[in-house]
């Protein structure tokens, strides 16, 4: 069989995310990481060419589809779940949770195996990627439960930004819901507005101010939210929800440290 050509064709991660494989930046991973083959041969370097129309693509072992059919399904992920198509410790992943949809659908981002909630799966690379760069602002808001109740300064640190491995986050929004005193354990319940998506950023954030989370949901993201949904279950979005979502994540944001607030 051919080999892939380095100066004809069209960039494997373009490939890739235009067939709903993956984002452009995640499918540079599933590269460098060896997983594409491009006739029978593994390639690992990135910027490499290849002709969808002539060339056998595969990712682990499948090979790329033409199909271009877009879809865009929110499910509502329980605790006990990864965000992950599959995984090497054979946990169940919100794949899982829609057996039935025979696209190449993936998570656009990440929600912990103990946190619940709203997870997008989608075959579009494009909007994953633009949902995904914090430059377009595209709001997460959580729903969390931590353990003690937080003061107004402890509130304002988490609002203006904490420094997690030597990178300062993003500016928040927060507001306490309820703090509950009498229990053995006191605890509060609040809601924080993200826009960006570091790994386990919302726990880590608590954690660093003697908070830890005792319960994670992700209720929204951009202008999606779970409706009626119940954990486990998923549905399609309609076209006005996907509209509505393209145009979240094609605004620039504002800046952040104009919109971090305290409530």
């Amino acid at each position: 069989m051919m080999t892939p050509n380095a100066s004809v064709g069209v960039r494997l991660q373009k490939l890739l995310s235009a067939a709903g494989v993956a984002s452009r930046r995640a499918a540079e991973k599933l590269i460098s990481d060896g997983r594409v083959t491009v006739n029978g041969r593994t390639v690992s370097t990135l910027g490499t060419r290849a002709d969808p129309e002539a060339d056998d693509i595969r990712v682990d072992g499948r090979r790329l589809g033409r199909s271009r059919r877009r879809r865009y399904l929110l499910v509502y992920k329980p605790r006990g779940y990864i965000t992950t198509r599959s995984d090497p410790q054979q946990r169940k992943t919100v794949l899982d949770l829609v057996p039935n949809v025979r696209e190449y659908v993936y998570p656009v981002g990440r929600l912990d195996y103990d946190s619940e909630g709203l997870v997008l799966l989608t075959n579009d690379g494009d909007l994953a990627a633009q949902i995904l760069h914090p430059r377009h602002g595209v709001e997460r808001v959580y729903e969390v439960t931590v353990r003690g109740v937080p003061n107004d300064k402890m509130l304002r640190r988490l609002a203006s930004g904490l420094r997690l491995d030597g990178c300062r986050t993003a500016p928040v929004r927060v507001r306490l819901l309820a703090g509950r005193l009498g229990l053995r354990v006191p605890e509060a319940r609040m809601h924080i507005v993200l826009q960006e998506g570091r790994n386990r950023q919302v726990r880590r954030m608590f954690d660093a101010i003697g908070h830890p989370v005792r319960r994670l949901r992700r209720i929204r993201l951009g202008p999606l939210r779970l409706r009626t949904l119940k954990p486990g279950q998923f549905r399609e979005l309609d076209s006005s929800e996907v509209a509505s979502l393209r145009h979240a994540a094609r605004k620039s944001s504002e800046p952040l440290r104009q919109r971090s607030s305290v409530s």
